[in-house]
């Protein structure tokens, strides 16, 4: 399956416009003013056209009127009266350097000028001596150098005229530098600006620039080639939903866009980008360990084992003597002290313990054991400082030992966060299996054990049963900090609470003041510590938003998993167009003004949730088995799966339902171990199930019952050919809602399906809902028939059969009351009659 990716909009000028490379990036906004970087060297700032047309001087940004967006290549149109230009950026996926296309069309001579600011320094926190620019009239290009003669850098054209260099004087200066394309008398033409840059000499600049001025074409061509191939070789999706297909697409390549080779330090994830400004710092351009972890669980399930190993690599290269893993690696590390003269590169606690869940995910997924046993000594360290830091009752310290998930801000301080001392339990249970698949049986059992006894103390120490929900904390004093957040969410994700536990905290997490239209925010918005522009006590993170719905999908509380799904999904089509920013406003729809528009993690964060959550994807190629829980809307009667990678087996799947069935065809597209397919398919819970076939033969099953949906669990050998699995129902039904962003600007405004109760007898189910005092929503109906009539909400099969009207009451008191609709269903020997309500 390939999708042909591209996104257009009328241009919002204030919106980031990122092309990046491997090597290089162009980062701007939809105006077409960008900066330029060749890792880790910022080359220019403020970059941007003038027109020159019939006596007049036009500014480029006034007549930006749309933007295209391909995962190669970005190009901003521009209009006038009489003419009109297309701006192409293209950053090579391994070249140091970016080309910016112009194509021009005009009824009058025009001439394009392009002009910048000289900025040329190294990344945060290294800096170069004196810089300075010279004209190179044989290259047709400005010359950038330094006194070293190491970095440099051109920038030109091979039309380029009319050179004007910065300057400065005892009276007067001027920061910008420019030359002009050349005369365009009448019709069509084509022009070129190229940017190169070296660690190496003029020479290797020179020699990229050529390559770039002749090749360009043949560059944009590989790198297009590069995201397709790219898409078509790992997990590619067939949705019912154009949106969620789209962003799952551009998730991938966002996430792939944040793989960076410095010269120095090599190649692994950085966390995002935006621009830098007059600093040297382009938003989280540099290296993060946990972000760096939270990115390859995305990463393993879409089949990218080898992105994956390669940021998991690189963050270990840098582990501390002690065992303690890095949380942020500068790209100009090498030039100065950073390791032990900045505070930042060791700063968080947590990156220690993801390291070793990421490790065994990556080899569980992959089946890399060669990878746990060359990591065995880096894993021990790692758990020997996690260790470290336990308090006398053996949980993770911050205190001395670095920032758990909050790092500022009126929440701290605190003695250990839910959150990280979730991730020290499930850090346990990762080396327990690593040490299996190593072959280290005694210590497995061992560290199987600790684990056990280490889950239950961490639910225990944070539980309050009272309020039924996990405290955010434990204080110096071991007292619960009772500030919920969706940080609990992450202990949830690795399936470490109980179920009822779990449920009832998600059902609290995803009423209105937790849970906007746009995401999870990180505490209530009723805490009187909450503040919407709070970075780390009020904004919503994407990253938490993904956090939840893999934790909602894993405890089978759909509807709140697939809104905050559906949230992340659509900020991948709004904002910085492909991409996800990084952090918004608690309050209103509007990124902070702070954010890093393109994350990394945060693309993550639409990857995830959709394959280990709505499609509960969990490969295991040690075991040879792959395990597949949907968890799809109602109104979804299809989804494929394709290029699922199982040691050396590659799988697909096709998903159909009806209303008495639901069908998978599985099979191998290439390779042919002997592999296991799991099939746990999510049903109404006055489903029936009347028998399961297997290519026509009956096989064997389970019905798995809990307290919202019932799970047919069958296992079945998949061997080369088709393979048919037939999942005959009776009765099943189901109920979804599709949520949106609101606009810009604007507060939440959707509706919120809180809870289903059902009745022992299965003859009605209550929803407990919330949503703005006065307004009106929708909820679709797979398989109306079922329905006898409706309590609360309008239901008319007459006028909309798949549909049910709910609308909330006015209320004084409330912005966001709490509303209750009944669904009673048709008895067996009624079923076919015309519905009531």
């Amino acid at each position: 399956m390939t999708h042909a990716l591209e996104l257009s909009r009328a241009v919002r000028p204030w919106e980031f416009l990122p092309i990046t490379g491997m090597r290089a990036g162009l980062l701007g906004n939809e105006s077409g003013r960008m900066e330029a970087w060749v890792y880790p060297l910022k080359i220019f700032r403020e970059f941007h056209l003038k027109f020159h047309t019939e006596g007049r001087v036009l500014a480029a940004e006034g007549l930006a009127r749309t933007v295209t967006v391909r995962p190669e290549s970005a190009t901003i149109f521009y209009a006038s009266d009489t003419f009109n230009v297309r701006e192409t950026f293209f950053v090579p996926v391994g070249e140091q350097g970016a080309v910016i296309l112009l194509d021009v069309e005009t009824e009058q001579p025009l001439e394009i000028e392009a002009s910048f600011h000289r900025d040329f320094q190294l990344m945060w926190p290294a800096a170069l001596g004196a810089t300075y620019i010279d004209w190179s009239a044989e290259r047709r290009a400005f010359y950038f150098g330094e006194e070293q003669r190491k970095f440099s850098a051109l920038v030109g054209s091979p039309t380029a005229t009319e050179p004007h260099s910065e300057f400065q004087t005892n009276y007067s200066e001027s920061q910008e530098t420019s030359f002009r394309l050349g005369v365009t008398a009448k019709g069509k033409e084509s022009k070129l600006i190229v940017i190169a840059g070296s660690m190496e000499g003029r020479a290797a600049a020179e020699k990229t620039y050529q390559h770039l001025t002749s090749g360009y074409s043949e560059l944009l061509k590989e790198s297009a080639k590069y995201y397709q191939d790219y898409l078509q070789r790992t997990v590619s999706l067939e949705l019912p939903d154009a949106q969620i297909q789209q962003a799952y697409d551009w998730a991938r390549v966002s996430e792939m866009q944040g793989m960076v080779t410095n010269p120095f330090l090599g190649t692994g994830l950085v966390a995002g980008y935006r621009t830098s400004g007059e600093s040297q710092r382009p938003g989280f351009a540099w290296f993060f360990g946990r972000d760096s972890f939270w990115t390859s669980f995305a990463l393993n399930a879409t089949g990218d084992f080898s992105n994956a190993r390669t940021a998991l690599d690189f963050i270990s290269k840098f582990q501390r003597d002690d065992g303690k893993i890095p949380h942020e690696i500068s790209q100009g590390a090498n030039f100065v002290d950073w390791f032990k003269g900045y505070p930042y590169p060791y700063a968080s606690a947590d990156a220690t313990p993801l390291y070793i869940i990421a490790t065994n995910d990556y080899v569980v997924e992959s089946g890399d054991t060669a990878f746990a046993k060359e990591k065995w000594a880096s894993l021990q360290k790692a758990y020997a400082f996690l260790k470290s830091t336990y308090d006398e009752r053996g949980l993770p310290q911050n205190f001395g030992f670095g920032h758990g998930w909050v790092e500022g801000g009126p929440l701290l301080p605190v003695k250990t966060e839910y959150y990280q001392s979730g991730l020290g339990a499930e850090a346990l249970r990762a080396l327990s299996n690593l040490a299996r698949v190593t072959g280290q049986e005694e210590l497995n059992k061992t560290l199987a054990k600790d684990f056990e006894k280490q889950r239950a103390l961490v639910n225990e120490s944070f539980w309050i049963a009272g309020k039924k929900r996990f405290a955010f904390a434990l204080d110096k004093n071991n007292k619960q900090v009772d500030e919920p957040s969706v940080l609990a969410t992450v202990p949830m994700w690795f399936g470490l609470p109980s179920e009822a536990d779990a449920a009832a905290m998600i059902q609290q997490l995803s009423d209105m003041d937790h849970q906007t239209d746009w995401g999870m925010r990180i505490i209530s918005n009723r805490s009187p510590l909450f503040s919407g522009g709070g970075y780390h006590y009020g904004s919503v993170w994407p990253l938490f938003t993904g956090w939840a719905s893999v934790a909602e999908y894993r405890y089978h509380q759909t509807f709140p998993a697939y809104a905050n799904l559906r949230a992340n999904a659509l900020l991948a089509l709004d904002g910085s167009l492909g991409h996800v920013t990084e952090v918004l406003s608690g309050d209103y729809y509007q990124p902070l003004s702070t954010s890093s528009p393109h994350q990394i993690w945060s693309a993550a964060m639409v990857v995830s949730p959709i394959l280990r959550g709505m499609l509960g994807l969990e490969v295991d190629a040690i075991h040879h088995s792959v395990k597949l829980t949907p968890h799809v809307p109602a109104d979804w009667t299809r989804f494929s799966i394709e290029n699922v990678r199982l040691g050396k087996n590659t799988l697909r799947f096709n998903y159909n339902k009806t209303e008495g069935e639901i069908a998978l065809e599985t099979g191998l597209t290439s390779g042919s171990e002997e592999c296991t397919v799991e099939f746990r398919p999510a049903i109404s819970l006055k489903a029936k199930v009347q028998e399961v076939d297997l290519n026509g033969k009956p096989v064997p099953f389970q019905v798995e019952t809990r307290e919202g949906d019932q799970h047919v669990v069958v296992q079945f050998p998949v061997t080369a050919g088709k393979n048919s699995l037939q999942v005959r129902l009776l009765s099943d039904f189901g109920l979804s809602e599709e949520s949106s962003l609101p606009a810009l600007g604007s507060a939440s405004r959707g509706l919120r399906v809180l809870s289903e109760t059902w009745s022992a007898a299965r003859d009605q189910v209550a929803l407990e809902v919330s949503g703005a005092a006065g307004s009106e929503y929708g909820l679709r109906v797979w398989n109306p028939r079922e329905i006898q009539s409706v309590e609360g909400a309008e239901f008319n099969p007459s006028i909309a059969k798949d549909w049910i009207g709910v609308r909330i009451p006015q209320s004084f008191s409330e912005q966001y009351p709490h509303w209750t609709v009944v669904i009673h269903f048709l008895s067996g020997q009624k079923k076919g009659k015309p519905a009531k309500h």
